[in-house]
C-alpha cells in the first residue's frame, strides 16, 4: 500500500470468542494488517455476554471500542467517531443494531472513504436475502464499494453479483503461526476425536450424523466435543463433553487426540469453498483433520495426504477404525506445512492490500 490506512471495523468482538466464532479470523486479519503499517479500530457491542468471557485482553495491534447495546445512540456515536477513515467495514452478525449498521455506515462513504460489507457467514446471509425479498439490505448492498466474503468461491460470488453487488471477493479463514502452533499433549483433550464447535440448529443434525453416530459404532474409541450449548444432548459413555474451549486452550485441543473433526453447518457444506478457522487452527498446530466433505476442499488441503475427507458418521467410524498413530502424524505434519506456505494471515493481508489498491485507483 502506498501509505498507513486508518481501517474501522464494525463486527461482534475482537477480544472475546464467546459464541463468536469470527473471533479469531478478525484477530488474524487485524493483526497481519497492523503490522503491514495501518491502523485499526474496532468496534463491539457489550452484548451477549462476550465482555464477561473475554479470551485477550485489549492487543496492541488495534484500538478496541466497546459500546452499549441498550440503546441506538450508542452505535450512531461509534459511526460518528469514524467518519473520514479511510476504510470503514461493516462486518456480518454483529449480534445487535446490524439493521441500523448496514443503513448508516453507508452515510460515512465518500471519495475518499471506503465502505465495505465484509460477511463472516455468506452462506447464512444469502439464504436470508434468497429467502426474504423485502430484506431492506436488498437496496443497501449495490450502494457497498465492495463486499468480502470470510468464504464461499464462485458460488457465494456468483450469488452476490445476481443480488447487485459492485465486487465480490472471499478472503479465507487461515491461522497466525504465532498462535497457532503444536504444542504438548494435554491430557484434558486426550481423546481417538475431539469436535469444537457450538450448538447451533443448522450445524445440529451433521453433528449427529458426522460425530455421535460415529461414537455409537466404534464404542471402543474415545470422542471428546468442545463448544456451547450441548449440555443436555444425549451422548454415549464414550464421549466426554467439556464445555466452551477458551482460545487459549485451543493449541492443546487440537495438539492432544489422534484425529480432529471438522463439521461444516449444512448452509456452507451446500456452498462449500469455506474452510471455517479451526481446520485452519488445526493445522497449524499439526492435527490431523477428517473433516465433512464440501466443495473445493482441496483448493485448500490434497485429501489423502493433507487432511481426510469424509461423507457420513459411517465413514468416520471407518476412518478412525484404520487410523494408526503414524499416519496422523504424518497427515498433521504435512496441513502444517501447506498451512504456513499459502494460509496465514499474512498471506491474506497482501491479498487484501492488493484489493484496496485497485478500489482507491477506481475511486
Amino acid at each position: 500500500m502506498p501509505r498507513s490506512l486508518k481501517i474501522a471495523f464494525f463486527g461482534s468482538s475482537l477480544v472475546s470468542a464467546y459464541w463468536n466464532g469470527a473471533a479469531t479470523y478478525y484477530r488474524g486479519i487485524i493483526k497481519a494488517l497492523a503490522r503491514r503499517g495501518h491502523q485499526i479500530t474496532f468496534y463491539e457491542p457489550d452484548a451477549l455476554d462476550r465482555q464477561q468471557h473475554r479470551d485477550i485482553s485489549d492487543p496492541s495491534w488495534a484500538k478496541v471500542v466497546v459500546y452499549s447495546h441498550r440503546h441506538e445512540d450508542a452505535p450512531r456515536r461509534m459511526l460518528e467517531s469514524a467518519r473520514g477513515c479511510d476504510i470503514v467495514v461493516k462486518c456480518s452478525g454483529v449480534g445487535v443494531f446490524d439493521r441500523l449498521l448496514e443503513e448508516s455506515v453507508l452515510e460515512l462513504q465518500w471519495p475518499a472513504t471506503t465502505v465495505i460489507f465484509w460477511d463472516v457467514d455468506a452462506p447464512a446471509t444469502l439464504d436470508r436475502l434468497q429467502g426474504n425479498p423485502d430484506d431492506p439490505f436488498h437496496s443497501l448492498l449495490p450502494r457497498y464499494d465492495m463486499v468480502l466474503t470470510y468464504g464461499g468461491g464462485q458460488p457465494v460470488i456468483d450469488a452476490y453479483t445476481v443480488l447487485g453487488a459492485r465486487q465480490c471477493v472471499p478472503i479465507y479463514n487461515a491461522h497466525d503461526p504465532e498462535t497457532h502452533h503444536p504444542v504438548a499433549t494435554d491430557e484434558r483433550f486426550r481423546a481417538d476425536l475431539a469436535f469444537l464447535g457450538n450448538r447451533l440448529p443448522d450445524r445440529e443434525a451433521r453433528v449427529d450424523d458426522f460425530f455421535l453416530s460415529a461414537a455409537e459404532r466404534t464404542n471402543r474409541r474415545r470422542f471428546l466435543i468442545g463448544g456451547s450449548g450441548w449440555q443436555d444432548k444425549a451422548m454415549t459413555d464414550n464421549v466426554k463433553y467439556i464445555g466452551h474451549v477458551y482460545t487459549r486452550d485451543h493449541n492443546a485441543f487440537n495438539s492432544s487426540p489422534l484425529a480432529i473433526l471438522n463439521i461444516s453447518s449444512e448452509s456452507v457444506a451446500r456452498y462449500g469453498f469455506s474452510p471455517a478457522t479451526r481446520v485452519f487452527e488445526a493445522a497449524g498446530a499439526g492435527g490431523c483433520i477428517i473433516t465433512d466433505y464440501w466443495p473445493g476442499i482441496d483448493t485448500f488441503f490434497e485429501p489423502g495426504r493433507e487432511i481426510m475427507v469424509v461423507r457420513n458418521g459411517e465413514e468416520v467410524a471407518e476412518t478412525l477404525a484404520g487410523l494408526a498413530p503414524e499416519r496422523a502424524k504424518a497427515i498433521g505434519t504435512a496441513a502444517r506445512r501447506r498451512a504456513l506456505d499459502e494460509h496465514t494471515y499474512y498471506h491474506r493481508a497482501r491479498e487484501l492490500e492488493m484489493l484496496l489498491v485497485g478500489s482507491f485507483a477506481g475511486r
